[in-house]
């Protein structure tokens, strides 16, 4: 059994890495889906959504892969967190988060085109930071870069200094819910 070419619809190295963890041999053809932001949606619908729209927009070009989209949000109370535009916008959103727990959901979609077959699934994993001083923020900020990152941080880089608990994929939080993807994949193989 063998799956169709795949192809990472991400520039994510974070989430390339994992999928390598699953042994597969894959391209990477980054998405530039914009992303849509309508707060009518859950977080599980919009991070679905924006993944449809990235794997969509490479499965389009390259019709006989399968194409693998992902978008992974923070949310707090409903509002979304998405990747901060400097870090004083790091700051604040690590300021928020500190004592709080919070969503992490990651939204997959995978889509061979030329099969006209599609599944679109999702993920939660809630994550409790500790409470942190101003100081603690900006040491952590200073060990990685938070702007590529929903959230401002991440919890594969020195996350233990700022996260106290989780429940859910661990993966997940790092940007792809590894676990569940591997039972889907196994639905792709093709004979």
């Amino acid at each position: 059994m063998r799956l169709p070419p795949l192809s990472l619809a991400s520039a994510s190295p974070r989430r390339a890495e994992l999928l390598r963890q699953l042994d597969l041999d894959f391209q990477i053809i980054p998405s530039v889906a914009t992303e849509v932001f309508d707060e009518h949606l859950s977080p599980l619908e919009l991070c679905q959504l924006n993944a449809h729209r990235k794997a969509r927009a490479i499965a389009k070009k390259h019709p006989d892969a399968l194409v693998l989209g992902a978008d992974t949000l923070v949310f707090l109370e409903g509002d979304i967190m998405g990747k901060p535009s400097d870090i004083a916008g790091a700051q604040r959103m690590l300021g928020r988060l500190q004592g709080r727990t919070h969503q992490v959901v990651t939204g997959v979609s995978l889509i061979h085109l030329r099969a006209l077959r599609e599944r679109i699934f999702a993920a939660s994993t809630v994550v409790t930071f500790h409470p942190l001083t101003a100081e603690q923020i900006n040491v952590y900020l200073s060990k990685m870069n938070p702007l590529d990152k929903a959230g401002a941080y991440a919890i594969q880089e020195h996350g233990d200094t700022i996260v106290s608990e989780i429940s859910g994929s661990f993966s997940n939080v790092v940007g792809l819910p590894i676990e569940m993807l591997k039972e889907e994949i196994r639905g792709w193989e093709q004979r």
